[in-house]
């Protein structure tokens, strides 16, 4: 260990507002005169400890009362402790606690003395069974005359414990990407290597004591990424356990454990270990299958649907990568020896020998290399630990270097970035043959795209194109159409088109040929030098062919290819062929085909284990939803979008669904929502260089402006945006802002200014890529014209939005047609507008836009609008569904399920509720739901 020399404190904690919560208000009850009790749920190292020290020190500091700890005085070693139970408060001697229920009760009654008393009882399913009964007795009967609150933590598998029934729970889950994430980098000051980073927070696993025992065992210089981190990043094999004790483990158990670690198949390791398979190689070994009981006791791990699983996030990475080589072979060889070849994939029986092996294996690393690279047969995890595995059995530095490479390639389409680029660096110091550094080139420029300056990811892409041509014409054309991504996310027309290369100048004709195999991606580790020419693709041919009439401005001679691509490539099954096709049909306008190539890419990419493309996937079934208006649906697939690019490491996906996010919020009226999601992607595009990211944040602050009624700002945000020329917005996503560009100039009285944005819109438009382009056209028509011509233009408006359908900017059109009318003194006529209007941003949740129309339906003299009552008006659309499902009695995970939102997102809006409505409990708010919607009953005709 390196002591604590990168870790920085104090430190906050992370991701616990549902808890913090729920003990604040234990406290408060207990000031208050009131008792209770709350059980505190978690696998080690998630920080109940921390949690209760955290209320024990709260207590303290607002001079409440008095806490009292407690500690068990184990009888032996083995755990659970049988042994005497001690009570203690600081400064004064410890009491031992009876074991009798009412006893206990008595002693702590005697105790509090009718003033406020917190006990703090930490790891209690370690107290033998008659002294969890008297815990359980003792706090389902505080309360009355003696102010007592009893807070306890137990291990996550020990919640349900009969004991302590009917005492609520709170479990304390592995922290999200991006809490853990916020973990290390206040831990580290932000002032970590990003690729030491991504190694801490993988390993770690979302367990906040394995993180600070990992920081804490790193050098200055191994966090700055200035000195090689150690070969194992844990300092012993035993895991440290989240309590005042450490867990010492019988030999027999430990043995156990490191068979459970070394059963977790890759990529799967969620799943845990085959059980029968683990007991059968322990008895191999003479190993009872009992000796397991301590560590299940613990809650280290469990065993259910003939599984066993770790308990603690990391714990499972932490025993294998401690464990010493020759223990780890060990326990390989004797899985190998047990597993049955009738009903064990061949591949994972070969693993399982590569991995015991002790030196080169030439006959052994090709077989397992061939088991590798047949498609279908196993998880890019899987085909990646394989591969890596046959790299260490091969004593060829050339044969050994495309084998890593190889294994990058799947770990990178596994969503493991950070074993992609180790992969990728034992790969280039291996051997400088030109195949090697195309195939590096070729996977770090793909991670670069994901993560990191795409200007970089294009150039190394580009590499990659021209040093693999000669030897691998598959994994060069791949490399292409990734510099054209990394172009596109530049916002670089000219860049695109370079990388391009030479495309045919026509749109290639006709459906694939008959046997035409999918692109599957490049194979770095093909034997020969010199690959033969394949046949040319037709997908990625014709996309490329029509992308360039785009880059060109000519999208109507696009569209013919854009839509044969989608043709052939919604047939397919493989990820990134259908994701080139969803790219086609949003290009094209084509909403319909978007959404429903899309989805089937993303349940593509689930089957075959390709998380690297489920963000993606999201991304564009969002960006379909939110052009065709769907905006619910686009924040349901933005927030997934968003969870799944934390998790597989890729930063700029993230900002593309933080736009995303902000463009919905916009809508919804949620001007904090759009301020923080719009800063957290401006944030990624300014270092990574995402224009379109950065265009979108832009486009949907200004929005939020316009719903507000400061025209002249939105206005000043996206002229920059939509006018042409370097350092302006994105060149597929400018002309969709010019409508709001339109609206907010000339509400602002700078008509004028806008009109040559209208002209080129006008043109655009007429190329087809938007259905709401035509009546968005025409309102910006009416926004501008003369008096005499705005009438019949926002009818025209009206009878387009007729045809395509979409609430939101059908309501906006009506909301200006309103408007202009009251503002010409025809009110009755300005009215049904004005109604139609309010109905059908009510209907979408576009609460700051409702809000306008209810006051120009009040301007009218509307005597009457719709505004919900009860103070639920002052709530989000987002706060209100929440407030409602809780109302119901849904509890915050069944929320989180229901609205396809994250469990901290739940919490997150439900103590703003709270606030907004002063109301203390869940009991009051269902009241006030209640009365709200009996006031909305009786108000209907």
């Amino acid at each position: 260990m390196a002591g604590l020399t990168t870790v920085t404190g104090p430190l906050r904690i992370y991701g616990r507002s549902a808890q913090l919560h729920a003990i604040d208000s234990l406290l408060t009850g207990v000031r208050q005169g009131r008792g209770g009790a709350l059980v505190l749920a978690a696998a080690p190292g998630l920080g109940r400890t921390t949690l209760l020290a955290h209320a024990a020190r709260s207590f303290r500091s607002l001079r409440a009362g008095t806490v009292l700890s407690t500690r068990a005085v184990p009888a032996e070693s083995l755990i659970p402790y049988s042994g005497v139970h001690a009570l203690w408060c600081a400064g004064a001697a410890e009491r031992a606690l009876p074991k009798e229920p009412g006893a206990l009760l008595a002693m702590v009654r005697d105790l509090a003395g009718g003033r406020p008393l917190l006990i703090c009882v930490d790891d209690a399913h370690l107290w033998d069974a008659a002294s969890r009964a008297a815990l359980g007795f003792t706090a389902r009967r505080l309360g009355g005359p003696h102010p007592v609150a009893l807070l306890l933590s137990v291990a996550a598998r020990r919640a349900d414990d009969p004991q302590l029934a009917a005492l609520p729970v709170l479990h304390l889950d592995p922290l999200a990407p991006p809490e853990a994430a916020a973990l290390f980098d206040g831990l580290t000051e932000g002032g970590a290597d990003t690729v030491v980073r991504e190694e801490v927070l993988q390993a770690a696993g979302g367990n906040p004591r394995l993180m600070h025992s990992l920081v804490a065992g790193l050098t200055p210089q191994q966090l700055a990424g200035r000195a090689p981190l150690p070969q194992r990043l844990y300092d012993g094999h035993t895991f440290p356990y989240d309590g005042p004790e450490r867990i010492e483990l019988p030999p027999d158990t430990e043995e156990l454990l490191l068979l459970v670690a070394v059963a977790h198949e890759p990529g799967a390791e969620g799943a845990g270990a085959d059980a029968d398979l683990v007991l059968l190689a322990g008895a191999t070994a003479g190993l009872d299958g009992a000796a397991l009981g301590p560590a299940e006791a613990a809650g280290l791990v469990h065993r259910a649907a003939g599984r066993i699983r770790f308990d603690a996030p990391g714990l499972r990475h932490a025993l294998y990568t401690a464990a010493p080589p020759a223990r780890r072979r060990a326990a390989h060889r004797l899985l190998a020896s047990v597993l049955d070849d009738g009903r064990t994939p061949p591949l994972l029986r070969k693993l399982h020998r590569a991995l015991a092996a002790e030196g080169p294996d030439a006959p052994l690393a090709t077989a397992l290399a061939a088991e590798a690279d047949a498609p279908g047969t196993a998880s890019h995890a899987r085909r990646a630990a394989a591969l890596s595995a046959a790299a260490d059995l091969t004593r060829a530095p050339r044969e050994r270097a495309l084998r890593r490479a190889a294994a990058a390639h799947h770990a990178r389409l596994a969503g493991r970035p950070a074993q992609a680029r180790e992969l990728l660096a034992a790969a280039r110091s291996e051997s400088a043959d030109i195949r090697v550094r195309g195939a590096v080139a070729l996977v770090r420029g793909q991670l670069a795209l994901g993560d990191g300056p795409v200007a970089d990811a294009r150039e190394a892409l580009l590499l990659a194109a021209e040093l693999l041509t000669p030897h691998d014409p598959d994994g060069a054309r791949e490399a292409r159409l990734c510099a054209m991504a990394a172009a596109w996310d530049m916002g670089d027309a000219a860049a695109y088109l370079a990388a391009l290369g030479t495309p045919p100048d026509a749109v290639a004709p006709g459906p694939p040929a008959a046997g035409t195999a999918p692109d599957a991606g490049p194979d770095p580790a093909r034997d020969t030098d010199k690959a033969p020419t394949p046949a040319p693709d037709p997908l990625s041919e014709e996309y490329r062919a029509a992308m360039s009439f785009v880059m060109r401005g000519r999208l109507g001679a696009a569209s013919r290819g854009l839509r044969g691509v989608v043709a052939r490539g919604q047939a397919a099954d493989e990820p990134s062929r259908l994701l080139r096709a969803g790219v086609a049909a949003l290009v094209v306008g084509d909403l319909a085909a978007a959404s429903r190539v899309n989805a089937r890419a993303l349940a593509a990419a689930r089957a075959r284990g390709t998380d690297i493309h489920v963000p993606q996937a999201l991304e564009y079934l969002a960006y379909a939803d939110l052009r065709a208006g769907r905006h619910a649906r686009a924040r349901a697939h933005a927030e997934e979008g968003l969870r799944t690019a934390g998790r597989t490491g890729q930063r700029n996906i993230a900002a593309q669904h933080h736009a995303i996010l902000a463009l919905v919020a916009s809508v919804e009226g949620e001007d904090e929502a759009v301020a923080a999601h719009a800063a957290a992607a401006a944030r990624t595009a300014d270092r990574h260089g995402l224009v379109q990211a950065a265009t979108l944040a832009q486009w949907a602050l200004a929005r939020t402006d316009l719903s507000r009624g400061r025209a002249p700002e939105a206005a000043a945000r996206l002229g920059p945006v939509v006018r042409p020329g370097p350092r302006r917005g994105h060149f597929a996503v400018r002309m969709l802002a010019v409508p709001c560009f339109v609206e907010a100039a000339s509400l602002a009285g700078e008509g004028e200014s806008a009109r040559g944005s209208v002209a080129e819109f006008a043109d655009w438009a007429a190329q087809g890529a938007d259905p709401q382009a035509p009546a968005q056209l025409a309102r910006c028509h009416a926004l501008l014209a003369v008096p005499e011509k705005s009438d019949a233009l926002y009818t025209v408006a009206l009878a387009r939005h007729a045809l395509v359908g979409g609430d939101f900017e059908s309501a906006r059109t009506q909301l200006l047609y309103g408007k202009w009318l009251r503002r010409r003194r025809r009110p009755g006529e300005a009215r049904g507008l004005l109604r139609d209007a309010l109905v059908s941003f009510e209907r979408c949740g576009a609460r700051a836009w409702a809000a306008q129309a209810r006051a120009e339906l009040r301007a009218t003299g509307e005597a009457r609008t719709t505004e919900p009552p009860d103070g639920l008006s002052r709530l989000t659309p987002q706060q209100l569904r929440i407030a409602r499902c809780v109302a119901e009695g849904a509890t915050n995970r069944e929320v989180a399920r229901r609205l396809s939102v994250s469990p901290r997102t739940v919490d997150h809006h439900l103590r703003n509720v709270f606030a907004l409505l002063g109301v203390r409990s869940r009991v009051e708010l269902s009241r006030l739901v209640a009365r709200s919607e009996q006031h909305t009953c009786r108000d209907e005709p």
